[in-house]
This record gives C-alpha cells, structure tokens and sequence, in this order.
C-alpha cells in the first residue's frame, strides 16, 4: 500500500475528520495531505510550518532541555511533547509524534462535533500503519 493510500485509509477511520497530514518537522515540511476541501498552498505550508514550531521550535526546545537538567538526564535527543490537541472554534487538530520516527507528526483535522476521546484513540490506532507505509 502507498503511504498517500495509507494516509486516506487512516484519515477514513478518524471521525468526522477533513483533513490528514504527515509532516517531517525537522524541516518543516509537509509530505502528503489528504483533505476534503481545497486549501490555498500558503495555508498547507503553513500547517507544515506551525506544527514544526509546536513540536520542535525554540521555546519548546528550551523546555524540554530544561525538564532533562532538571531530572539529571542527558540531552539525547528524545522529545517530551508526543501529542497536541488543539480546538479551535469549528475544528479539532490532532497532532501524533511518530513513533518509529520522532521527526515526523502525523495531523488529523476533525469537525468540532466530532468525539475528542474518540477522535483521538482512532488518530492514535492509526499511527502504526501510517509509519510502518513510510
């Protein structure tokens, strides 16, 4: 199976879900979108953009630092932050940290009426399949 058709496969699953994204945020770069929309490519890349900075910006960066020190760990490389949930008015955003490969976050877009708890262990079942297509 290719990774777009297990990417719609795994949008199909989550409910109520428009959109699904998988993005390598150490560069910042969106590698496939699936959306029932159209969407101007400035708000894609956007997307792209944004969950880099959640996930590995900065100020992220300095806290995770911070929580290592503070616990008397190494620098290793491994990432606190594996999942965020953002609602906004009519959307729920699902951002997942891979797994096999923390650089990537896979996004999933549902409608506000959607379930959150289910939206979420759905995004969740089907991270294993997305990263095992990759």
């Amino acid at each position: 199976m290719s990774f777009d058709d297990a990417l719609s496969k795994a949008a199909a699953s989550v409910p109520e879900c428009v959109a699904a994204g998988y993005v390598d945020v150490a560069s910042g770069m969106l590698l496939s979108l699936k959306t029932v929309d159209s969407h101007p490519r400035q708000v894609i890349d956007l997307l792209a953009a944004a969950t880099a900075d959640m996930f590995n910006g900065p100020n992220v960066s300095t806290i995770e630092r911070m929580f290592k020190k503070a616990r008397g760990l190494q620098d290793d490389g491994y990432h606190y932050f594996q999942e965020i949930i953002v609602n906004s008015e009519n959307l729920i955003h699902v951002f997942i940290r891979g797994k096999l490969n923390p650089e990537y976050v896979a996004v999933f877009v549902c409608r506000k009426t959607a379930n959150l708890g289910m939206a979420l262990t759905k995004a969740r079942l089907a991270m294993p399949p997305l990263e095992a297509a990759f």
